[in-house]
């Protein structure tokens, strides 16, 4: 064992070896007997590619380069796929993320368009599909833009011919819906096929805060009437609802203050199916995602837990959940179920996130996809600490704490070790604990990382969730400076050696942080939003469009808020170094706020060194394995400089000064 300074440990983790294992498997489906799901392709321009695990195990992909799986529709898009299984092979619908068209596609031919272009705005989107081969029909949910503007946008449950007649032809796809809401999920049948269940719910309303759950009829001409509300309301989230096998509605709602299991009565009255304070949903980030399937047995197959999930399996008739025996501790919102076969995603602090199926008659769990395959050996990964801290008023601040580790070296007993302080987007989000090769990079070099779920953060029920009403820009920066210094009070960080990161609204914390505490030596601060009143007044897509009135306030009401709280207007208070990285094609977080916010910094009289990069080709959040290798190695090599370190073969970022 060497005793070497923290930060310049030799590691075999590069920013490559990061970037090529940087996303995970999504959105799990049966096509008949098969498995299939996408996956990401860093090395092929940040495209997803739709996976089929064949009845004799074996993977292919399928849908070569440039197809690349993946909806747009309230930009963070949702499920991109389903399929059906015929005597002559699989048949697939798919939206392609270059121009948004729904596609269809079976083995041995090119993909088909079944959907038209449009010129206004930003076209015409779809996601949520569901193959309804009886009727010839896809259905799933429309975005039709109606203007130039971000917000000129609608959103309908429609159908869409499978024969390709709509490909030219808008008249030609059905609308089923009202259209009497500004979102909607794609619809569930009924066993029988004559009731259809979706949600919706307006604005100023994020899906976090409150939907419906809309029932409607479905008539022999394939028309949906007579929609009503059965559940959920303003002050109540519903993240999912399907049907069982005997046709009894189940939903997903938080009305006790967690997100449980509910079934809605003959009489109309919500039944609480398995009440605990656990969550059985999560943010409604996706269109499409699912935290529950029922099984044609009864059984209901659960991703769940509190701060963490796992995978079970839930009789709803006595309340029990028996969880999937294995080593994963964390499962993603994708479930999919066949028979007694549940597949899902799974991934713990050892293991990446790979396709697990579990068998729900016997218990058993195996890995029958994207298996985790350690890059390099595991020695390098760091061992994370889940950790409760005491925040401002004594409330809990949840965190994961990932020490410097390698099986080499040792840091010198008189040198405390610097720490990244690492805060998730959202903020209606979490940070997971599983493995992430990017923590793993500056671990294995001697810088500890600390994941801060501050208040605001999802898995820890809805009054954990609404401390970060009015009052964004306030609880999470408080919260994130009270994990660092709390770490450098107990001696296990550097005090004087402290930096902050995050992206979206991470990166939005970030500036705020560096705008308004003298807690952190640095910061990478990466496509933020940085300026509240032109990010409310236009500058965002239509989804987040009136988030800001739950997190700062009504702008109408609390101008002055708006502007006291943005990192914009306090840019001469900045005096920490930064890195600024920004994707020029983000619809979320546009480069604008950037280019304003870095005048300002460069108009003040004292200079603070910094830089910007700004990437051609990338949306909101890195896709591409060249940005995300020079993403990470400018992040380490900002700290190196502004920290003291000297981590080896890092090329130097220059900074302005």
């Amino acid at each position: 064992m060497q005793t070497t300074s923290y930060g310049s440990w030799p590691s075999p983790i590069d920013a490559r070896l990061a970037a090529a294992h940087d996303g995970h498997p999504e959105f799990v489906g049966f096509v008949g007997d098969e498995a299939w799901w996408t996956e990401p392709r860093p090395t092929e321009g940040g495209r997803r590619t739709l996976v089929r695990r064949k009845a004799d195990g074996t993977e292919e992909p399928v849908l070569p380069a440039p197809w690349n799986v993946r909806s747009r529709v309230i930009e963070y898009g949702g499920s991109p796929w389903a399929g059906v299984m015929r005597a002559e092979g699989p048949l697939i619908v798919f939206v392609d993320f270059a121009d948004q068209r729904l596609y269809r596609w079976e083995p041995g031919s090119e993909p088909r368009p079944l959907t038209p272009l449009s010129p206004t705005g930003g076209g015409l989107r779809w996601v949520d599909p569901q193959v309804r081969p009886g009727r010839g029909e896809v259905w799933c949910v429309m975005e039709e833009f109606t203007g130039e503007g971000p917000t000129d946008v609608r959103r309908a449950v429609v159908a869409v011919p499978l024969d390709g007649s709509a490909a030219r032809d808008r008249d030609a796809v059905r609308e089923l819906s009202d259209g009497r809401h500004r979102f909607v999920t794609g619809p569930r049948l009924s066993p029988d096929g004559r009731q259809a269940v979706w949600l919706a719910w307006d604005h100023p309303r994020m899906p976090w805060d409150g939907t419906e759950v809309i029932l409607a009829d479905v008539t022999e001409d394939g028309t949906l009437s007579a929609p009503r509300p059965v559940a959920g309301g303003p002050e109540e989230s519903v993240v999912q609802a399907d049907w069982a096998a005997d046709g009894t509605l189940l939903y997903a709602s938080d009305r006790s203050g967690w997100w449980n299991l509910h079934r809605l009565g003959a009489d109309g009255g919500t039944i609480a199916v398995c009440p605990r304070e656990e969550e059985f949903g999560g943010p409604l980030w996706r269109i499409g995602l699912r935290w529950f399937a029922p099984l044609d047995d009864g059984l209901v197959a659960v991703v769940h837990g509190r701060g963490s999930t796992a995978l079970g399996i839930l009789d709803p008739e006595t309340g029990e959940v028996v969880d999937a025996a294995g080593p994963w501790t964390e499962f993603a919102p994708t479930l999919a179920v066949h028979g007694s076969r549940v597949v899902g995603v799974g991934a713990s602090p050892r293991s990446a996130h790979e396709v697990v199926e579990l068998d729900a008659r016997t218990g058993r769990a195996r890995v029958i996809g994207a298996a985790h395959d350690d890059p390099v050996d595991p020695a390098y990964y760091p061992e994370p600490q889940i950790r409760t801290f005491a925040g401002p008023a004594g409330r809990e601040v949840h965190a994961h704490i990932y020490p410097p580790h390698h099986p080499g070296h040792v840091g010198h007993a008189d040198e405390l070790p610097p720490y990244v302080v690492r805060v998730h987007g959202g903020p209606t989000s979490r940070s997971a604990l599983v493995l992430d090769l990017e923590i793993a990079y500056f671990t294995s070099r001697g810088i500890g990382v600390a994941e801060v779920n501050y208040g605001g953060s999802t898995g820890h029920g809805r009054e954990y969730r609404n401390l970060l009403r009015e009052q964004w820009g306030v609880v999470d920066v408080e919260d994130c400076a009270a994990v660092a210094l709390a770490l450098a009070e107990e001696g296990t960080a550097d005090g004087r050696r402290l930096a902050i990161r995050g992206g979206s609204a991470g990166g939005w914390t970030t500036a705020a942080s560096l705008a308004t505490t003298d807690v952190y030596a640095c910061g990478t601060i990466l496509y933020p939003v940085v300026d509240l009143s032109e990010w409310a007044s236009g500058e965002t897509h239509d989804f987040e469009s009136r988030y800001l009135e739950s997190l700062v306030g009504p702008i109408a009401e609390v101008p002055a808020r708006y502007t006291d709280r943005s990192p914009s207007t306090h840019a001469d208070r900045i005096t920490a170094p930064f890195l600024l990285l920004q994707g020029l094609e983000d619809a979320v977080c546009p480069p604008a706020q950037c280019e304003r916010f870095l005048a300002r910094v460069e108009e003040q009289g004292r200079r603070v060194p910094h830089a910007y990069i700004a990437f051609e080709g990338e949306g909101h959040g890195f896709r591409r394995a060249e940005t995300m290798v020079r993403a990470l190695e400018s992040e380490l090599s900002l700290y190196a400089q502004i920290l003291g370190l000297n981590p080896p073969g890092i090329p130097t970022l220059e900074l302005s000064k």
